[in-house]
Parts: structure tokens; sequence; C-alpha cells
């Protein structure tokens, strides 16, 4: 039988508890401390090239006070170069070669690539394996993911339906026939008009000329230019949620959108048995039943992501969380999986 221990034993051993309970306390208050200093050194964040001509201003803290992103210094200074925590390459700014870019780079520097397109419109993937640190794209799976829009919670949101003149309309730059949605317009047009604009139809609009036109349409087609997984862009979110009008989608399949916006907030191509159910289903649209793709409204408003200071700030936010060591041995495997 065990016996009573004695008081001195007792005594001991609440000291030695209440020891290892002090240095387990001090050393999660040191951890904490260490990944506090760490997450919140300023990042230095080098954009090996700016994706448009123009370089917006960058100075001062850019990501602080427009977007509310601290710590975070973007550039385009390559004297950087040695210094910067990530370095940035977008796809399309990339050159011919992979011996065009450093050779070497600083113990820790991450490097980021960036595609805002669709797998079917991006080329020469093959020459950058083994390059990339972390992808920036905007598939939901991307160590960086950048959506071109998305639903932020607006508690004092109303719904707003512009008033409407005509039925469908449809703003279009790139037309080529064998893409699935010239195929899918030219079949629908067929049963109902389509009011067209862009410059595949010579009817350019200026940039404040959009979102007033589209929103006198009942329904916009917001037909991508190629189907793969969450590539959903701006003529969903700007073009049709944003300007106040019902999109009917053809992309990637209703359950992938249905992952970004209410499912009663849309229509899908793929809803019906053919476009002439389609074309049937729109025409014959009473107001009860319209009204009814606008609820979103009162619970959301949208947010786009056009400025790409936005969006290179954004590798900040998600730095902490980036995995580490990681290189991409197969980029164009990856990316059209």
């Amino acid at each position: 039988m065990w016996g009573r221990p004695s008081v001195k034993a007792v005594v001991t051993a609440g000291l030695l508890v209440t020891v290892l309970w002090n240095l387990k306390c001090f050393i999660r208050s040191s951890n904490s401390s260490d990944e506090a200093l760490k997450h919140t050194k300023a990042l230095t964040v080098l954009v090996w090239e700016w994706p448009s001509r123009q370089v917006p201003d960058l100075s001062g803290d850019v990501c602080r006070e427009q977007y509310g992103i601290a710590g975070c210094r973007l550039s385009t200074e390559r004297r950087l170069l040695s210094q910067a925590d990530v370095v940035v390459f977008l796809h399309t700014t990339l050159p011919r070669g992979r011996d065009k870019l450093p050779r070497d780079r600083p113990q820790g520097q991450g490097w980021v690539w960036v595609s805002l397109e669709s797998p079917t419109n991006t080329r020469a993937l093959a020459g950058w394996n083994q390059t990339f640190n972390w992808v920036m794209t905007y598939r939901r799976d991307s160590d960086i993911f950048m959506p071109y829009g998305k639903l932020v919670p607006n508690r004092s949101a109303t719904v707003s339906i512009p008033t409407k003149t005509n039925l469908v309309s449809w703003v279009i730059s790139n037309y080529h026939r064998t893409q699935k949605r010239a195929e899918v317009y030219k079949n629908l047009s067929k049963y109902l008009h389509v009011n067209i604009y862009g410059k595949a139809a010579k009817k350019p609009l200026c940039k404040d000329c959009l979102l007033p036109t589209t929103s006198k349409s009942k329904f916009y087609l917001a037909f991508e230019n190629s189907v793969h997984q969450d590539y959903i862009t701006e003529k969903l979110w700007r073009n049709s949620l944003l300007a106040g009008t019902v999109p009917v989608v053809l992309g990637p399949p209703r359950a992938n959108y249905e992952q970004f916006i209410p499912a009663d907030s849309f229509i899908h191509v793929d809803d019906f048995g053919s476009l002439a159910d389609l074309a049937t289903f729109l025409k014959t649209m009473n107001s009860s039943r319209y009204q009814q793709f606008f609820a979103w409204q009162k619970r959301y408003s949208v947010k786009l992501y056009a400025d790409w200071r936005e969006r290179i700030c954004t590798i900040c936010a998600t730095y902490p969380r980036l995995p580490q060591g990681r290189l991409y041995a197969d980029l164009q495997s990856w990316f059209n999986t």
C-alpha cells in the first residue's frame, strides 16, 4: 500500500509544479514574442517588372495607407534585390529565358510567380521549372489566392436594382469562333436579341461607360474566354454583379461558382437542357422572380481587385502563412492540373 506523502514532499511537489508552469508560460511568451517580431518585421517586396508601362507611386507606406496592410514595402528598384524578402515575377513580363533572371538569390528570399490568365492563355511555362517558391493566381489552391473579386459582408447593404431598358447585353473584346462562348452566343442569339458592345463588336465602351451600359440590361452574358477551375473574372464581378444585372455564366461548373457567390444570384448555361430553354427562361421571367436574384445585396457588397498595388500588398498579409522551403519543380504541370 502507498502511504500518505509527508508535508515536505507535498510542498516540494507543489513548488516543482509551479516552476514548470512558470517555465512553460515563459517559453510560450517568448515564442509568441518571436512570432510577433517575425510577423511585424517590415517586408521588402521587389516587383521585377511592373505589369503596366507606367509604374504607380510606391513611395511611403502605400500598403498600410491604401489597403490597411502594415509592414510592407513595395519597390521596382532592382538594386534592392539583395535586400528583398520577396521578388515578384508576372508571367506576362517574364523574359524569354531563365538566364535573363538573377542566378543567385539570398537565403530565405522567396520568388513568386504571378498569373491572372487561364492555362489556355498562358504560354511557355515549361522553361520555368525549379524557379519559383510560391504562386499567386486566381485559383483557390494557390499559395497566394488572388481572385478578380469577392463578396464582402455589409450589414448596411440594401437592394438596388437599376432601371432596365433591354433584356441581355454582352461586352466582348476578343472574339474567336473556336471559343466555346462564341458557339454558345451564336446559338443563343437565334432565340433572343443580345446587345453587343466592345472592340469585337466595333462598339468600344469607355472606362466610365461600361457599368452604366450593362446596368440597363436585365441579364449579362458573363462568358469566360476559357473554362477552368476557379477562373471567374471581372465579367462576373464587375460587368454583372457590381453593375446590378443578373449574370448568365459560362465557365466552370455551377458548384464552382457557388464557392464564390450564392446559388440564387446567377444563372448557369448548364442549368438548361438547351439554349432554347435558356432563352425562354430569360424572356418569360416575371418581376418577382427576377428580384429574387438580388437577395445577396441584403448581406453583401462587391469588392473588386483591380489595382496591382493592392494585389502585391496582399503578399505581405499572406507571408506568415506561406510554406517555407517550397519550390515548384513542374510549374506547367501544376497550373494545367
